[in-house]
C-alpha cells in the first residue's frame, strides 16, 4: 500500500462537514479487523484508509492543523503503520481499568517480542515483529505496532477462503489465542492483493 501523502489531508472544515460519514464507514471497517485477544488485549489490522483516519482524528484532537508542519508530523509517524507489500500490519492494544494496574501489568510484559504469532493454515507460524520504539527493558507501551512479514505461501493461503487464522500471545503473564472470522481474513486478503 501506497504512503498517504500531504496533498490527501483535509482541510479541518472538510474533514468536520465529512467527518459522521467518514467516522460510521471507518468504525465498521475496524469492526471486521478487529481481534480481541483474552480480556486485556486488542489486535486492530491496519490499513491505508485506518492510517488516513487517524492522522485526521490526531490533527483534530490536538488542533493542530494550523501549526506549520503538523500534518507532515502526523504522517511521518503514521504511514510507516501502512502495511507494506507482503506482510500484514497491526496495532496491539492492552487495556486495564487503572493506572496503577496498567504500570503494573505492562511491567510484567517485558519480552513480549517474539511472543506473538499469527498462524495460517498449515503453514509454518508468522511471529510478530514489534516496533522496538514502544519496548524498554523495564515496561512496554500499552500500544504496540507490530508486522507479520508473510511469505507467498503464507499470502496465498490469506486469500483462500476457509482458511483458519489464528492469532496466539503466548507470554508467561499473558496467554491467549483468537481464530479471526471469515470477515475479517476477507479483509487481510484484500490487503495483500
Amino acid at each position: 500500500m501506497k504512503p498517504i501523502h500531504i496533498d490527501e489531508i483535509l482541510s479541518p472544515e472538510e474533514y468536520e462537514r465529512r467527518r459522521p460519514e467518514l467516522r460510521r464507514r471507518i468504525m465498521a471497517l475496524k469492526a471486521r479487523r478487529r481481534v480481541p485477544l483474552g480480556e486485556h488485549a486488542t489486535l486492530h489490522f491496519e490499513t491505508r484508509e485506518t492510517m488516513w483516519y487517524q492522522v485526521h482524528e490526531m490533527l483534530r484532537a490536538e488542533g493542530s492543523w494550523a501549526r506549520g508542519g503538523a500534518a507532515a508530523a502526523e504522517l511521518e509517524a503514521y504511514n510507516p503503520l501502512i502495511p507494506r507489500g507482503g506482510e500484514l500490519s497491526a496495532t496491539l492494544m492492552f487495556e486495564y481499568e487503572t493506572p496503577a494496574e496498567r504500570a503494573v501489568k505492562l511491567a510484567e510484559l517485558v519480552g513480549i517480542e517474539g511472543c506473538l504469532r499469527l498462524l495460517i493454515g498449515d503453514a509454518p507460524p508468522v511471529v510478530a515483529v514489534f516496533d522496538r520504539a514502544q519496548v524498554s527493558p523495564s515496561r512496554i507501551s500499552s500500544v504496540q505496532y507490530v508486522r507479520f512479514p508473510l511469505n507467498r505461501q503464507h499470502a496465498e493461503l490469506v486469500g483462500r477462503e476457509g482458511t483458519v487464522l489464528k492469532v496466539v500471545l503466548d507470554h508467561p503473564a499473558y496467554r491467549a489465542q483468537a481464530v479471526l472470522g471469515e470477515e475479517t481474513r476477507k479483509e487481510l486478503a484484500a490487503d495483500l492483493a
